[in-house]
């Protein structure tokens, strides 16, 4: 409905003070300004509910080493994991590798606050002067994540916490 008062609007206000355009001409001018208005428009962003990475996907794909994780929540299942090289998340069935924004923050171990990969980018935000240790070498930190589309809509984000270690 929108679309069309637009159009609407769009054909009246171009055809005041004008000269009459040919039939091929305004059809032409017409497909014109449909799809300019159809390039306006974006579709509002889908949902995304990662999953969470196990053991399996750890030795499958070689997800060993220093980094940090994040769980959203309380709990204690990874969602993403974050390494110097590169970064992964569990969308949709499948892993998704995310190479670091080298012009992003510093985390912990070599991590990077912002990895991007395929149709997607996440943020970690950690609070990093409010982590405690959890083991023997591994802290945790009061954290953040926002995960974001190809069109740089939000998708997901959840506070929870970073797990940072080796």
């Amino acid at each position: 409905m929108r679309a069309g008062l637009v159009i609407c609007a769009a054909l009246l206000a171009a055809s005041c003070g004008k000269e009459e355009l040919s039939p091929i001409e305004q059809a032409r001018q017409d497909e014109a300004d449909v799809a300019a208005v159809n390039a306006a428009q974006v579709p509002p962003p889908v949902p995304i509910e990662p999953e969470t990475i196990g053991m399996p996907d750890i030795e499958k794909y070689d997800m060993f080493g220093a980094g940090c994780s994040f769980a959203p929540g309380k709990g204690i299942a990874a969602v993403a994991l974050l390494q110097p090289e590169r970064g992964f998340m569990k969308i949709d069935g499948g892993v998704v590798r995310f190479a670091p924004d080298a012009g992003s923050g510093d985390l912990p171990l070599g991590a990077k606050g912002k990895y991007t990969g395929g149709a997607y980018s996440f943020v970690l935000d950690l609070a990093s002067e409010e982590g405690t240790q959890s083991g023997y070498e591994t802290v945790n930190f009061p954290a953040r994540l926002v995960l974001r589309n190809d069109r740089d809509q939000v998708v997901y984000q959840a506070d929870g916490t970073a797990q940072c270690g080796s």
